[in-house]
């Protein structure tokens, strides 16, 4: 499995016709003998599948492993796992009770009950319901206990290498580059941690990725397509389209489509790289037509690619989003009598804050007057009802979004962390913490009048994420310099899941969130690599200068994830040892 980078020169996505060498002299060939060689790049694929198999069930086997520690709820493990079992068995997402008895409502979970648990009115969640759906899944197989609500973070966490490789695989033609990439993301802390907890981001980011790897895939078949339907020997001339009725039918932007609703359907925030994606395919499409000697590509491409794209990516992805709001809408009447008068409703968006988010709840519960519409009206049948459903969920969301936008801007949390640091670790979170652990206590082998530390962190690989952040440097230089596209992969796909965030640094947000990023900034890591190696397979100085760098830089990042692996999975150590993995004072 020699790594095999092809070269995409700078003219990648020119036309066929007027341009005969690039600037270094090498014969330009045609679209045609381009799209033939990148289906022969990608050939072995008996090969590539297996070795992406084995490196995923690696991955799975180090996230599957005592699943169930720690035996608690970790940060908000407490409301989405709770979410989840109340979809399961009740349809939609119900209030709970602080206690059972005598036991707390986490204690009484933990021992075992889940009967006269909830109340019958529903809970106003802040987020959509796939996450919670796919949490839902592993708690019906496996029981309401830290490993049922967990386990399917571990098989998402676990495929999400997979594509990642595939995707990796598809961009350089190399097998080699592919398990370089899906190794650094199964050994990065972050996600290794989130794939062992039952939080809704490792979802968002699986699906994101999927959806992105749809749309690469699109661009090859497209280009493949418009192979096919042109002549090379009659390229279109002045004033023609070229194809359209025949690519108008893009499978692969319809489970884009899907794989954005999806992510959209667990986190509001895919809506942005939807976005820049889908001008990335309008762009790509251009593209191909300018190399098949269209002219006039961009505004042609608008027209021919664009819109029948709109329709299977963003259209899609909307109806999509909507489906996977059944659940509520199926119970709609009970969120109309319950929470059409929320606190968030009547919230004005121009008032200060005055103190605490307690006293921000306080002062701005809504009146009657806030209800929502649908909340008076009688009850209709048929598509009225319907209507009236999808009536109540707008207004539902309009509250959410104001929840997520303005209702906890006065808050703040120990663990909150400016977006402007996070690729470069700057604020990890503890999610499940033991500080006073005695010596001779749970194996501590601390010293006389000290104490053992048990923590779970949520934190990158550092070697890997600062690492990244120069990979990402190097990448958007050679996206510029070189108009290499796959470089925009990265580059976009980082920048639309992180920049963001910067909108909305005021209320409290923290570093996994970055865990969207996470697989672009990979991504651009390995593109890099196979620059530094260079795609001639000869043994020259390069080659063997790239190999070294990278295969270094590998093993730098796997044993920084075996040092930090004591504090991502709730091992017991001695303060002192867990004192020198807080390399940063603003990491304890």
């Amino acid at each position: 499995m020699s790594v095999q980078f092809r070269s995409v020169t700078a003219l990648d996505d020119q036309p066929a016709e007027g341009l005969s060498s690039t600037a270094d002299g090498r014969a330009v060939p045609t679209a045609w003998e381009r799209v033939r060689r990148r289906a022969a790049a990608l050939e072995d694929r008996r090969a590539g599948w297996l070795a992406a198999v084995a490196v995923t069930l690696l991955a799975f086997g180090m996230r599957v492993w005592d699943l169930g520690t720690p035996r608690r709820f970790a940060f908000d493990e407490t409301y989405y796992a709770k979410d989840a079992w109340s979809m399961a068995n009740h349809g939609f997402v119900r209030n709970y009770l602080d206690k059972v008895g005598d036991l707390k409502i986490d204690q009484a979970i933990l021992d075992g009950s889940t009967q006269g648990i909830w109340d019958d009115g529903p809970s106003m969640i802040v987020h959509p319901e796939v996450g919670k759906w796919l949490i839902a899944l592993g708690e019906k197989a496996f029981g309401m206990d830290p490993f049922g609500w967990r386990i399917a973070s571990a098989v998402i966490g676990s495929l999400m290498v997979l594509v990642l490789i595939r995707l990796t695989r598809r961009l350089t033609g190399s097998t080699l580059l592919g398990l370089v990439a899906g190794l650094l993301l199964a050994f990065d802390a972050l996600h290794f941690v989130l794939s062992r907890l039952a939080l809704l981001d490792i979802f968002l980011a699986f699906f994101l990725l999927c959806g992105v790897s749809c749309l690469v895939n699109d661009r090859d078949w497209h280009r493949a397509r418009l192979a096919r339907l042109l002549d090379p020997a009659a390229p279109p001339g002045r004033g023609q389209w070229g194809p359209v009725r025949g690519v108008l039918w893009r499978p692969w932007l319809l489970l884009g489509g899907i794989s954005f609703g999806l992510a959209l359907g667990t986190k509001w925030t895919a809506a942005y790289p939807l976005a820049a994606f889908g001008i990335l395919v309008w762009v790509w499409s251009a593209g191909a037509r300018r190399s098949f000697g269209v002219r006039w590509s961009l505004l042609r491409g608008a027209v021919a690619d664009g819109l029948p794209a709109f329709l299977q990516l963003v259209v899609v992805a909307f109806l999509v989003y909507v489906a996977t709001w059944t659940g509520w809408l199926i119970h709609a009447d009970e969120y109309e009598q319950n929470l059409s008068s929320t606190q968030y409703t009547g919230f004005l968006e121009e008032r200060p804050c005055t103190g605490s988010g307690e006293d921000r709840e306080t002062d701005n519960v809504s009146d009657d007057d806030a209800r929502w519409a649908t909340a008076t009206e009688p009850d209709a049948s048929g598509l009225g009802e319907v209507w009236q459903s999808l009536r109540s969920l707008a207004s539902y969301h309009h509250d959410v979004y104001i929840f997520h936008t303005h209702y906890l801007n006065c808050s703040n949390h120990p663990y909150q962390s400016a977006p402007s640091g996070w690729l470069l670790d700057n604020r990890p979170v503890g999610v499940a913490t033991e500080l006073d652990v005695q010596p001779g206590e749970q194996g501590c082998t601390a010293a006389e009048g000290s104490v053992c530390y048990r923590q779970v962190l949520l934190i990158g690989t550092p070697i890997l994420w600062w690492g990244a952040c120069l990979a990402l440097i190097a990448a958007a230089v050679l996206w510029i310099g070189t108009r290499d596209w796959r470089f925009g992969v990265a580059i976009v796909g980082t920048l639309s899941t992180w920049l963001p965030w910067l909108l909305y640094d005021e209320r409290p947000i923290f570093l996994f969130y970055a865990i969207a990023c996470l697989p672009f900034m990979v991504l651009a890591v390995a593109l890099v690599m196979g620059r530094l190696i260079g795609p001639s397979r000869l043994p020259s100085t390069r080659r063997t200068l790239g190999v070294v760098v990278s295969g270094s830089f590998v093993v730098l990042v796997l044993l920084n994830f075996a040092y930090f692996y004591p504090i991502l999975s709730f091992d017991v150590i001695p303060r002192a040892s867990w004192l020198n993995r807080m390399w940063f004072s603003r990491w304890i």
